[in-house]
Parts: C-alpha cells; structure tokens; sequence
C-alpha cells in the first residue's frame, strides 16, 4: 500500500486518541484550563456518566475573540513562554484538549472577559467550527461537551456504565480539589450525588481542604509533612501507620500542583512505612512536592498523567525523611479509628418481655455482688524495666475474684493520683495474661503488652544498631540447636554477618548449631524459637547478602522473640513502667507488623455504649 497524507478529521481523532479517553479526561483538561485562567469557582455538571453532557463553568479571566477562535485550533496555547518545555509553571499547556474533544463530540465553548459588554459562543461538530455569536453571560468561560464518541462508536462501546464513568469524574474532581484548596469546587449532575468542596486560605488550608474531600477522619489521624531537602519542598498529610486501607486508591501525589502516578514516589511510601504496616496494607497519604519545573519532566505522558524526575533519589530520599520526621514526632500515638472499630463491635442486647408459649417465665436480672480483688504481693521478683531479662519473670497479684475458678483478670484499685495525668494513665488490671487495662483523665485504654514491648525492642535494636554492634550476653555452656543440614550451611553462611546483631553461631556437626551469644537486650527469650525463625528467613531471601539487606527483617524476628509473651502476668509497677516506655519511644502505638498496641475509649465513648449523654 503506497503512502498518503491522513485527511484532516482523521488526524485530528487519532490525535483525540491521546488526550480524550473517556469522560473523566475531558473533565480534567477542561478544568484544569479554569484554573489556569484564575477561576475562583469551578460548577461541574454531567449527565449520563459524561456521555451524554459534560458542562463546565468557571469565572476565571474570559477571552476575546481572537482567543476564542485559536482556543479550538491544535497546538495553540497561551500557557509556554517561547515554546519552554522546561520551564512548565501551568497544567493544560498541550494546546490539544479543545481541537481533540471538538473532533469526537459536539463541543461549545462561550467566554467573556472582564472588559468586554457581552460573551462570545463558538461551536464545534466533528472538527468543523461555527460562529462566533454573541451569547449572554457573565465573566469567564462555560464549556459544554455533548455526545462524546457519537462519530466514533468504536470508542464509545469500550466506556464503562454511567455509574463507573461518573465515579471516573467524580475522582478527578477530588484530587483536583485537593490540589487547589483556594478553589470552590461544584460537582453536580443527573447522574450523582451532588458534592460541594467551597474554597479555604489561610493557616491549615490544606488540611481543611483534605477533610473536606477524604473526611475528617483523616484530618484527624494524620501527621503533618512539611521539610525541605536537595531542593525538595515536601509537605501535606500522613495517616498513621495504623490508619490504612486495603488498596492504594487513598494514597494522592501532587508535583507543582499537578496530579500524578510516579513509581519513585510509590515506592518512597512504601519504604517510609515499611517498618509500620502490614504488607496487604496501604497507608493513607496526601503528598505534595514542589520542586525547580526545570528539574522534572511532566510531558512523558499525553494525559500528563505521569513524570520524570531528573534526580529520582534526591527526591525519594526527601519524602522517606519527611514521613519518618513526622512518624516520629507524634510519637506514641495511634489511630483513633482503631476506637471506632472496637465500638462499632459492641451491640446492645436485646430482651424479650414475654417468654414463649410453655416456657418457664424469665426472671428479673439482678446484678450478683463482685466484690474487689484481693492481693498478695510475691517477694523478690525481678525487674519493672520492660527491657531488663527478668522483666514480668513472675505472678506477683494473685487474683481473688469469689466464684471464678480459672479467673482472667487482675483488678488494682488504688494508685497514686499523678499517674492518671500521662496519656496512657495508670495500670488498673490485666486481663486474659495479654491485655493491659489502664485508665487516664480522658477515658479507657485497652493495651496489647507483647505487641506494645515488641516495639520497644524493635526500636532499641535500631538504636543500638546505629551505633555499633549489638552488645551480647555469653552462655556459659553452648545452647546446641539440631536443625535440617540446609539450615545449618545457611546459618554458618550468615554467621559473621548476624553477629552485628549480638547473635554469634558455630557449626555444631552436620545437623545442629551452637549458639554461644545471644543479644544482651532479649534476656532469657526463647533462643531455640530466635534461631528456627532467622533460619527460616534466610531459606525464605535464599541470597548471599540477605543479612545485610534485610536488616529491618531480622531486627523484627528478634524483637519478636525478644518481647514480653502474651500469658505472661506483670506486676503493676512493671505495667506501669511499659505504659512510660511506650510514652517515651517513637512509633510505639503499633507494633512491628502493623497492628495497634493500644485502644482508647474515651469517657464519652463508653457512656454512649449505654446510652448515657453528658
């Protein structure tokens, strides 16, 4: 077949091919003009998921009439000073969104500017334009697309249903929104849920606006970004590392206030929380970055949907220090959400008044006496510092509680007055040998002790790392562990590796180790259990360098072996000291693998477990 020039209207609908792939692409082009023109307001109105209308309103600067008519033409734009593909300071500077959606629908576009009596309307049909005429209106520009695809069936059966187009839009809008919090959003339509996001400046804009489009939830269980690095501006929201979800739908990234995907700053996030979360977990993230135009490529992509940064790790390395700074700074804290669940747990039990025909009749609850434990304090029992080898080594409260055979929970009624005042209170019981009950000023809490001390290991091995090896404790005699021959020629592998860690091994014969060290800061744990685990590990990584790259890993195996085992009952004085470590150590509200280590409730909360209003 022999070479000819493509007509006209055909070029123009395979170039639409590349900026108009369904409803939500035009949406976004065409608002992301308003913003470009200074609108404050921004209406939004579509019918059939977008198919069939998409109306876009904005009160931004107008344009006369020259504009108007160069608006619709291809590659003509007002937003590139002297053709600069490296100075990009705007979103839609393609100059293709108008000529590319005029070819595929029937597009209208009516503007005014703030000088001019009256508005201008030019309209566009399969790449063929009329008028202008004059049109009624009031400063800014009103861009109506109808039937998308009608000339182009091809396209228009591959769309997905009203609802997942709408859905589409409705998500671009949001992550507009987010991106300019000085801009009033309206969202509206025949096919959805009207949404109103009005305009917020000042002091905690942003944050304002993120409640307005995530909820407040978010807002609330979030910590603030906001560093500087290699000239990389990082600021916005991290949720806790116990507020997550299931997916990475919640995660948002913005670069010189434009919505992105970027593999650099996905993997940044994952790296930052990589200590903290479950790996089918994803946090919950708002980050923007701004940074020289110059230094980042936004044309890599028709939708510039995607980037390219000239220094990826300059880059990476700022948001990883950013979310680490923060996650640190709020310390102890966990997710209120975590609260929410545990209440949505409670139901209120429902009684009937009457008993069924021929059963013996119900009779009145009463309330059966509990009277208060009675103690007995055991002499001579190791430590209350959660870090020291003897640390919750023996039952020092022995329960009391009349009629319980096998009791569960310890009670202790009186403590100083003082404790109350820390934020995770006083030490009031344990329950179920695992569970710390602790009351402060505000409410309840509900504390996980293996989970909570495997974060203090976790965070004292890191510490120790640091600055050095491992400090060890020697065995007197040689702890001789038989395991499979492959597992011991890994172990006698890693061996010089693991004894950064306070972990020195020796070949035992052909199927057995010997353990002569162990880390000082694990105390008597369970040896045996520690070197199956980190066995396990290196036939899992099955590299020569395992040890050296996955640190993180086997600080967690240890710290896990290393921590206080649920079943273990604890004095109060030694609760009490694990409540003040947790206070004093970063990232203590969730353990190693994600999970909260405490729950509180506050006094409201339990009172409208009852029904009981203040």
């Amino acid at each position: 077949m022999p070479i000819r020039q493509l007509p006209e209207d055909l070029i123009n609908r395979i170039a639409a091919g590349e900026v108009v792939e369904r409803p939500a692409s035009v949406i976004k082009e065409l608002v992301e003009n308003a913003i470009d023109a200074g609108a404050s307001r921004i209406v939004v109105t579509t019918a059939g998921g977008g198919k069939g209308l998409m109306r876009i309103e904005d009160d931004g600067h107008g344009m006369d009439q020259a504009d108007l008519l160069l608006s619709v033409e291809r590659h003509a734009t007002s937003k590139l000073s002297a053709g600069d593909l490296d100075d990009i300071r705007t979103l839609g500077f393609r100059g293709e969104a108008l000529a590319s959606i005029g070819s595929v629908a029937e597009l209208s576009v009516s503007s005014r500017p703030a000088n001019a009596e009256s508005g201008l309307r030019i309209e566009v049909r399969s790449g063929v334009r009329t008028g202008p005429v004059p049109q009624a209106m009031n400063r800014g520009t009103v861009v109506e697309v109808k039937n998308l695809f009608a000339n182009v069936p091809a396209r228009l059966k591959f769309l997905k249903t009203d609802r997942a187009e709408a859905g589409a839009i409705t998500d671009v809008m949001k992550r507009l929104a987010m991106a300019n919090p000085s801009v009033h959003f309206v969202l509206n339509g025949t096919d959805r849920s009207p949404a109103n996001w009005p305009a917020v400046s000042g002091t905690g804009a942003l944050e304002a606006r993120l409640a307005q489009v995530i909820g407040d939830d978010f807002a609330q269980n979030a910590v603030r970004l906001a560093t500087s690095r290699h000239g990389v501006v990082v600021a916005g929201l991290a949720g806790l590392p116990t507020y997550t979800r299931a997916n990475s739908l919640s995660q948002f990234y913005f670069v010189n206030g434009r919505s992105v995907r970027d593999k650099v700053l996905v993997g940044a996030i994952r790296a930052a929380y990589a200590d903290y979360t479950f790996r089918d977990r994803f946090p919950v993230v708002a980050l923007y970055l701004a940074i020289d135009p110059a230094e980042v490529d936004v044309n890599v992509h028709p939708a510039k949907a995607e980037l390219r940064f000239r220094d990826a790790g300059a880059v990476r390395g700022a948001v990883i220090r950013a979310i680490g700074e923060a996650l640190t700074a709020a310390g102890f804290k966990a997710s209120t959400s975590v609260a929410d669940d545990i209440l949505g747990a409670f139901t209120t039990p429902q009684y009937e008044t009457t008993a069924p025909a021929g059963a013996p009749q119900r009779q009145d609850f009463v309330r059966p006496a509990m009277p208060f434990a009675s103690y007995e304090r055991a002499e001579g029992y190791g430590s209350a510092n959660p870090f020291s080898p003897h640390y919750g080594a023996a039952t020092a409260i022995q329960p009391g509680i009349e009629g319980l055979n096998e009791p569960s929970a310890r009670v202790e009624s009186e403590a100083p007055p003082a404790l109350m005042e820390f934020p995770l209170g006083t030490a009031r019981a344990q329950m179920f040998d695992n569970f710390i009950i602790a009351q402060n000023s505000e409410g309840l809490l509900l504390v996980d002790q293996h989970a909570a001390h495997e974060r203090l290991v976790y965070e004292r091995f890191k510490a120790q790392l640091a600055s050095g090896p491992v400090p060890s404790q020697a065995h007197l005699i040689p702890l001789v562990i038989e395991l499979p021959e492959e597992d011991c020629a890994r172990l006698e592998e890693a061996a010089p590796d693991l004894e950064r860690f306070g972990l020195y091994l020796e070949r035992f014969g052909p199927r057995a180790i010997a353990v002569r060290e162990t880390p000082a800061l694990l105390g008597n744990s369970d040896v045996e259990g520690l070197v199956r685990d980190v066995a396990d590990g290196l036939a899992e990584w099955d590299t020569s360098t395992a040890v050296a790259d996955r640190m993180d890993e086997i600080i967690a195996r240890m710290a896990c072996h290393g921590s206080v085992r649920s079943g273990r009952r604890l004095r109060v004085d030694e609760m009490n000291a694990l409540l003040r470590d947790m206070e004093a150590t970063p990232h203590s509200g969730q353990c190693i693998h994600g999970r909260p280590t405490y729950v509180e409730l506050k006094q409201k909360d339990i009172e409208r477990l009852f029904g009981r209003s203040r």
